[in-house]
């Protein structure tokens, strides 16, 4: 095997999936030297998750990347366990997007190029040794052009596993990852040359089916067998396992349509006890293994990768207060299991035969009551948050920033990537914002500035008339946007600083 050139970097992350993607760009927007090892050598060839929520949405909005990639096609009615659910929030993103995952891949990996990241193709990672001041992987990688493989050496400070449900970095570095097996399971196949009604969760005595025909003619079904065993395949089903299933649930006959790509998914429930492990940390499903209802197991790892970036790099930065770094655990976790508890509830109500009845007829209730279905849906949309705050706290403190427009000296307030119009605009470099709405001079900009030295910027702006009042005067914005200090003491102020920004530079 052929020895290639070691690589040295402050960060390691394995997997160039969105997660992973996602990850290197916050890492090298906060300054940090990355490099993203993947095994695929070109990009993704099947469809895989494409539903953007609305607080993934904003992150992009965070970071300027909306203006690239478009406004994406609306991913139509929302639903909790197949029972249709009204997804609108306070966010600008309201409802569901529908973003193929190539075109998601492609975006984020573009981004992090741009900022310096690496991204090393067709490598698989074998090996993983950690050392008190590093860790150093091997990886395996494809034959080049003399037809011999080559291994290749990277050492870094931290390694990011972003590997997927069945997590390498998880599995070499022993994170213990309990939780239970499938027990249901959905096919899934897009299927060319089938005319097939479009079906939304119909629901039938042997099963449930879901079909609906999309761009090019092809049309995705899924099936879910009540009382069928779950596969146990290594691959994907065969497409005769899944027509047949269709057939059986159905009636219908798909077996003479061109399969284009197969998969399946069942109700396993999994999460890691230790998002962090010394040196090496997981996101995305290696940290977290959930069924994909509605899309929210990516937007879960997006949002894991958002919340570890700015903390990693300033870790690796030598900026990091005492705890930063641990913080993404605490924080993350609990967020997770909320997440995969609800996609659970899901699970049952979308896949359980007709003993469920009765508790499908009931969650149809009371998803009508206003109370129910906002908390439902800032839930699945990812908006309702928070982050743990110190007792007394602003109520705003842990929870993303509200969307506001603003002008900084101008009668203009529109979103620009030059500038802050906008409480999601002025987050664009990736740094803390220190946002004053006061109209007069606060003592709170005085005290942000030992950590305006790259660390954090102050925004003094006017709220746009004619809208609601802002729900804070001045508040301390972290990187991912939520708040860390809103309208409190200036000694709140600066503890809230060098927690969250580290040691105040010296003058």
């Amino acid at each position: 095997m052929v020895r290639a050139p070691d690589i040295d970097t402050q960060v390691l992350v394995v997997g160039a999936g969105p997660v992973g993607l996602m990850l290197a760009g916050e890492l090298a927007l906060g300054g940090a030297d990355v490099v993203v090892l993947e095994r695929r050598t070109g990009p993704l060839t099947e469809s895989r998750a494409s539903t953007l929520h609305a607080r993934t949405m904003e992150l992009l909005d965070q970071r300027g990347l909306l203006e690239e990639l478009g406004t994406p096609p609306a991913g139509g009615p929302g639903h909790f366990g197949g029972t249709p659910l009204d997804l609108t929030t306070d966010s600008p993103y309201s409802g569901q997007w529908k973003v193929p995952q190539v075109r998601t891949e492609e975006l984020l990996e573009g981004w992090a190029s741009r900022l310096g990241a690496r991204v090393v193709k067709g490598c698989r990672l074998t090996d993983l040794r950690t050392a008190p001041q590093s860790v150093e992987a091997t990886a395996e990688a494809e034959p080049g052009p003399g037809g011999a493989a080559s291994a290749l050496r990277v050492r870094a400070a931290y390694v990011v596993g972003c590997d997927g449900e069945s997590s390498t970095v998880r599995e070499l570095a022993g994170f213990a990852f309990p939780g239970r097996d499938a027990t249901r399971e959905l096919l899934r196949a897009d299927v060319a040359d089938v005319e097939v009604p479009d079906r939304r969760f119909e629901r039938h005595p042997g099963g449930l089916a879901i079909s609906a025909r999309g761009p090019g003619g092809v049309t995705r079904v899924m099936v879910h067998e009540y009382g069928a065993p779950v596969g146990r395949d290594s691959g994907p089903p065969s497409f005769a396992r899944v027509a047949d299933t269709w057939r059986r649930v159905t009636g219908d006959d798909i077996g003479g349509g061109a399969p284009l790509w197969l998969n399946s998914f069942g109700d396993a429930l999994r999460q890691a006890s230790q998002y962090r492990r010394g040196r090496i940390l997981l996101a995305g499903d290696a940290a977290h293994h959930q069924m994909p209802v509605g899309g929210q197991a990516l937007n879960l790892g997006l949002q894991d990768a958002a919340n570890l970036g700015w903390k990693l790099a300033a870790e690796v930065r030598g900026t990091a207060g005492p705890g930063l770094l641990d913080s993404y655990h605490a924080e993350r976790h609990p967020a997770g299991r909320r997440v995969l508890d609800n996609i659970a509830a899901q699970a049952l109500l979308l896949l359980g035969g007709s003993g469920t009845e009765q508790l499908r007829a009931l969650f149809g209730e009371l998803l009508r009551e206003p109370r129910v279905r906002a908390h439902l849906a800032g839930t699945i949309a990812g908006v309702d948050v928070r982050y743990a705050a110190e007792p007394g706290a602003h109520p705003l403190v842990g929870a993303r920033v509200p969307y506001l427009r603003f002008g900084t000296g101008t009668d203009t307030y529109t979103d620009t990537a030059a500038g802050p119009g906008s409480s999601f605009a002025a987050l664009r470099a990736g740094r803390g914002v220190l946002v004053d709405l006061s109209g007069r001079p606060a003592p709170v900009r005085a005290a942000a500035a030992p950590w305006q030295d790259g660390r954090v910027d102050v925004v003094t702006a006017t709220p746009e008339p004619g809208r609601t009042a802002p729900e804070f005067t001045t508040a301390l914005l972290r990187p991912d946007g939520h708040v860390a200090w809103a309208d409190g003491t200036v000694p709140e102020l600066e503890a809230a600083l060098r927690r969250w920004f580290g040691p105040a530079a010296r003058r």
